[in-house]
């Protein structure tokens, strides 16, 4: 049992179009604020987040990315604002041309991976430009580790200074062509990260039905946790989800569970190495 403060992380909206599985997915830039505003009442302390187009699609637009920040900025006092740089092409301007609105945290993913359907291309080039980028607007990374060579990968950019330590790391689990969902695999990474980067954090997600159990996964491990709709658009498998909220009310009731508490905004940037706000 532990006491220490867990991180609820919400992921909002996804990269591919999903409205039409679950009408609760928030699509235009006010919903997003909205939608987080509820999520971070409920408990979560970081929102991932991936803008979308007048249609739906997956944008690049700096300028939606700025005015989510903002929003969130207003709304959610304290809460950390993460950028999502995946799902947008191949170039280094599609995936990180919105890093300069200084985001407090940006995704990483340091490797490709196979997606049902698509490859998820992420060259060594690519990783070290965003990274590059991320050092220059002082953004801190979260690394999306889909496999255990991701990991070793960010090892090798801490050496050559292209990470700063302590680097926060979050396990994705449980979606085919990547890690499955298994408890001694995600066992075995938390000992690796530990012995490689021994001052990291860590999160785990479950992709789809495997969200709660790695939330339960994450609790038990002394983790913190992700949620939301991006990963999972069912509360079970009776109905979907009504909201990101309800995802994140969810895993904040499941901390008493596990002696663990909610982080505050306060704690939470504490624990991630990051300014307090202001």
């Amino acid at each position: 049992m532990m006491t220490k403060p867990c991180i609820i992380s919400v992921a909002i909206t996804g990269s591919l179009p999903q409205k039409k599985d679950n009408p609760a997915v928030p699509i235009s830039v006010s919903e997003q604020i909205e939608s987080t505003q509820e999520a971070f009442e409920a408990g979560a302390t970081i929102v991932h987040v991936h803008v979308r187009g007048d249609q739906g699609q997956s944008s690049s637009d700096p300028e939606r990315f700025l005015a989510f920040k903002n929003g969130v900025n207003k709304h959610c006092p304290g809460m950390i604002v993460q950028f999502s740089t995946g799902g947008r092409g191949r170039e280094s301007e599609l995936r990180g041309g919105m890093l300069h609105h200084r985001p407090e945290m940006a995704s990483l993913s340091t490797g490709s991976v196979n997606f049902p359907g698509m490859i998820y291309e992420n060259h060594p080039l690519l990783i070290d430009e965003l990274a590059k980028k991320m050092l220059e607007y002082d953004v801190k990374p979260e690394i999306e580790a889909f496999d255990l060579s991701m990991l070793y990968n960010v090892e090798k950019m801490v050496k050559q200074g292209l990470l700063k330590s302590p680097v926060h790391v979050q396990f994705i689990m449980g979606m085919p062509g990547i890690l499955p969902a298994n408890k001694e695999v995600l066992k075995f990474q938390i000992e690796q990260l530990n012995k490689v980067l021994p001052d990291a954090t860590w999160t785990a997600a479950g992709i789809g039905r495997h969200q709660l159990t790695l939330n339960n996964w994450a609790l038990e491990l002394g983790g913190h946790c992700r949620t939301g709709l991006e990963d999972n658009l069912r509360f079970d498998k009776d109905r979907l989800a009504s909201s990101n909220a309800e995802l994140v009310t969810r895993v904040a009731e499941l901390t008493t569970e596990y002696g663990r508490t909610v982080a505050t905004p306060a704690q939470a940037r504490e624990i991630l190495s990051l300014p307090a706000s202001h």
